[in-house]
């Protein structure tokens, strides 16, 4: 049995990573790890009952929001309260998996115990992610926003270095994110690689055929600003002049990004959907995802599209599961022409669309997040 610390400074009832880091501690879990969570609060989300909680950010059941005490404050504020814990506690945990921001004291305490920690990065390196960050809204015309999680930071990177260096490893969910690591002069062996996962029973597959009276679909699923490259998968619609096709976007779009895409979202065949809460749908009847990203860690969106049956088309620093041509198709970063010529490939030619679609329903199982927690405990015995 491996005794897991598992710290997460934020709510666990979320979208995005509380998804994800939800999903790993029931994954592994059910594996048969005994789990020690910290975690700001749990919320309403619904852990297996061998888990033992600790909330840091709760009291008398009601929960404190980080910004009552500053986010950074409040995630030191975790990272303190777990680090305190694990000091007296030592004897008890074989392996600490971490998550950035809230994580140094953790990480430090490990080390002095002799405790392998792991460091969630469920970005690439943070240096790239900036650096990528600020391509994406050159290359699309406008300014990204001050508070933009991806805004350049010389305190947010020096801090997430610091973490990396405090790690034992530094957990990666792909090969691209490995390569930016690589790239940023951090050692190979000092990283481990492991993947996420995809909710399959959220995610049915959509029918072997599309609906004679539907149109060739494809859907953007994302935040709307330069760095998802949203004005990519316009120009790129565009260029390929597809008849009988219809383009769903789904995310806010930013206010300065949509004014610089006025004309592209008023394409009669681009409908604009704002935010979607039923992404399982959206994904059920389209053929295609559109995700021209700068960069990424490993987006989920791929994993439910593969596992959906619509194929994803995405830039090289998408993160997905598989190999590109079988599980999904891939451009270069800014590749208009190429994501085009796949946009008119796939629409002119029904039976290779049939084929990357029944490939990824076919590995339904493989994209799990029961495979991800088997892939995550192997990490975990693996440093132990």
């Amino acid at each position: 049995m491996v005794r897991l610390l598992y710290s997460f400074p934020h709510v666990l009832d979320r979208p995005g990573i509380a998804l994800t880091a939800l999903s790993q501690i029931r994954g592994v879990a059910a594996l048969g790890a005994d789990v020690t969570l910290f975690c700001a609060s749990v919320g309403s989300a619904v852990l297996p009952a061998s888990v033992r909680v600790h909330e840091t950010l709760a009291l008398a059941g009601r929960r404190i929001p980080h910004r009552a005490l500053g986010v950074q404050r409040a995630y030191t504020l975790h990272d303190r309260l777990t680090a305190w814990w694990l000091r007296g506690h030592a004897g008890d945990v074989d392996v600490v998996h971490a998550w950035p921001r809230g994580c140094l004291h953790t990480l430090r305490a490990a080390a002095a115990a002799g405790i392998p920690a792991l460091r969630e990065s469920p970005n690439a390196h943070t240096a790239s992610v900036f650096r990528e960050s600020e391509a994406a809204v050159r290359h699309a015309g406008v300014r990204l926003r001050g508070d933009h999680s991806h805004a350049s930071d010389h305190a947010v990177l020096d801090r997430e270095i610091a973490e990396y260096l405090s790690a034992t490893r530094v957990l990666v969910p792909s090969s691209y994110a490995w390569r930016e690591f690589v790239r940023e002069g951090f050692p190979e062996d000092r990283l481990l690689r492991h993947r996420y996962g995809c909710d399959v029973q959220a995610f049915a597959p959509r029918p072997a055929q599309r609906p004679a009276d539907r149109p060739f679909t494809a859907a953007f699923v994302g935040r709307g600003d330069a760095t998802k490259g949203l004005h990519v998968a316009l120009a790129a619609w565009r260029a390929a002049g597809l008849d009988n096709a219809e383009l769903l976007v789904a995310g806010r779009v930013e206010d300065d990004y949509a004014d610089v895409l006025r004309d592209g979202l008023a394409d009669p065949s681009v409908r604009v959907l704002g935010f979607v809460s039923d992404v399982p749908s959206l994904l059920a009847r389209a053929d295609v995802l559109l995700l021209p990203s700068w960069t990424e860690g490993s987006a989920l969106v791929t994993l439910e599209a593969q596992a959906s049956g619509c194929v994803p088309l995405v830039s090289t620093a998408c993160g997905p599961l598989g190999r590109p041509g079988l599980d999904y198709l891939e451009h270069d970063v800014a590749d208009v022409a190429t994501l085009a010529g796949q946009l008119t490939m796939l629409h002119r030619d029904p039976a290779e669309l049939a084929r990357l679609s029944a490939r990824g329903t076919a590995q339904r199982s493989f994209l799990s997040w029961d495979e991800a927690g088997r892939a995550l405990l192997d990490c975990y015995r693996q440093v132990i």
